[in-house]
């Protein structure tokens, strides 16, 4: 027996479309693109945006502004408490800690947020805390280490 032995049976897949053989397949003829034009020839349609060599609407516009999007730095936002409760009893929290666990890709940038409590004084170590993550710690008696980048 071999995988495509198994369900669905033969007769219950779907079989594909084979169009332009021939008429009494029913996608003869024209191969269902209807009759002539553009879109009936080879290579067609145009890409969408394309005016048949106007000046594309998108390059007549003018352009304004400055886009910053090329140098926009995300970061991935973790909660105090989620991270209290991955590493419960551990003093000290790293950056590699962190991505070990699988809180984060390895490589982003961390964002520490206050959400939740924090029961124990823990130093931990990310790129970037919020106001009340750094005083929630703090307040504990750890100590919230920011890296750069």
């Amino acid at each position: 027996m071999r995988l495509n032995d198994l369900y669905p049976f033969p007769e219950e897949r779907k079989e594909r479309k084979r169009i332009g053989r021939g008429s009494g397949s029913g996608w003869g003829c024209t191969a269902g693109k209807g009759n002539k034009g553009q879109n009936a020839r080879a290579g067609g349609p145009k890409r969408p945006g394309f005016e048949g060599g106007q000046m594309p609407l998108a390059r007549r516009l003018p352009k304004r502004g400055f886009k910053n999007a090329l140098f926009k730095t995300v970061c991935v936002p973790l909660n105090l408490g989620r991270v209290a409760e991955t590493f419960a009893g551990q003093a000290e929290i790293t950056l590699d800690d962190i991505y070990a666990a699988g809180l984060c890709k390895a490589g982003a940038t961390v964002k520490i947020l206050g959400e939740g409590e924090l029961s124990a004084a823990v130093t931990i170590e990310a790129h970037r805390f919020s106001a009340q993550a750094k005083a929630k710690i703090e307040a504990a008696g750890g100590s919230a280490k920011a890296l750069e980048g």
